[in-house]
């Protein structure tokens, strides 16, 4: 799984060119907010010469709009995915599966309406990722700046990804470039709450953000004893020297933190 989805607004070329040397996990190429309404057309240009060369998500506008006819018509075929922004309903994640076919959905959830539809939208055969919008998501609700508003969210949306089967929400951008204390707090906190992977919209914040999602030191070490226990009884239930009891649920947790080591 990726740890980290970098951004870089389609309209710039100097940023394009460096941001699949940046060391993220994944690149979002932004058609969206970051560019700017006499940008668009140059865009979509920039990034559909750059998808051929490069594996990259492309955030799209709104389904339904203009724009994302548009950009579809320009993109939909060489992009890796295509996460679309502020959904609320299936209805929108249909109209842009019928337009980019077999292509992964990332879906933003950035409105109190797309909380509440969150199972649903999770469940879209389409759909690989729910992401959480957080800057949009806290203007729609009212709510301040802390971690505590959205925490109702956040575990809403790890249950609604677990449900469908989809893999763990990616969380929302950190927008303090320069307080990397403050992202590696709320990425520390989004993963204990079940998200993996986190949005970035500068390079230096990839440290952090790879930090935050990779296995600590005792959970390495936890995973492997797991293991050890877990084959050496043939696969039966057993109890660690410690006491904890460990069957196959379990093996598998560790199983999946050791899959993650890089």
């Amino acid at each position: 799984m990726d740890r980290s989805y970098l951004f870089a607004p389609g309209h710039n070329e100097k940023l394009l060119q460096k941001v699949f040397r940046a060391g993220a996990d994944a690149v979002i190429l932004d058609l969206e907010d970051a560019v700017p309404p006499t940008a668009k057309a140059l865009a979509r240009k920039q990034v559909a010469a750059a998808l051929p060369h490069h594996a990259a998500w492309v955030r799209i506008n709104p389904a339904g709009t203009d724009l994302a006819i548009a950009d579809l018509e320009a993109v939909a075929e060489v992009a890796y995915g295509i996460r679309i922004p502020k959904v609320e309903s299936t209805d929108e994640i249909d109209w842009v599966a019928t337009r980019a076919p077999e292509k992964p959905l990332i879906c933003a959830i950035e409105s109190a309406r797309g909380v509440v539809n969150a199972f649903a939208i999770a469940d879209h055969p389409a759909v690989t990722h729910l992401a959480l919008g957080g800057i949009d998501l806290r203007k729609d609700l009212g709510t301040g700046s802390g971690n505590t508003p959205l925490q109702y969210v956040r575990s809403h949306l790890v249950v609604a990804a677990r449900a469908a089967g989809i893999a763990p929400p990616i969380d929302s951008v950190y927008p303090h470039i320069d307080n990397i204390d403050g992202l590696t707090r709320e990425a520390g906190r989004s993963r204990e709450l079940g998200f993996f992977g986190k949005s970035a919209v500068h390079p230096t914040q990839l440290t952090a953000i790879h930090a935050a999602f990779a296995p600590r030191h005792h959970e390495i070490e936890w995973a492997r004893m797991v293991l050890d226990a877990f084959d050496e009884s043939g696969g039966a239930a057993v109890k660690l020297p410690g006491g904890e009891f460990v069957d196959l649920p379990v093996a598998e947790r560790a199983r999946g933190i050791l899959s993650m080591c890089r």
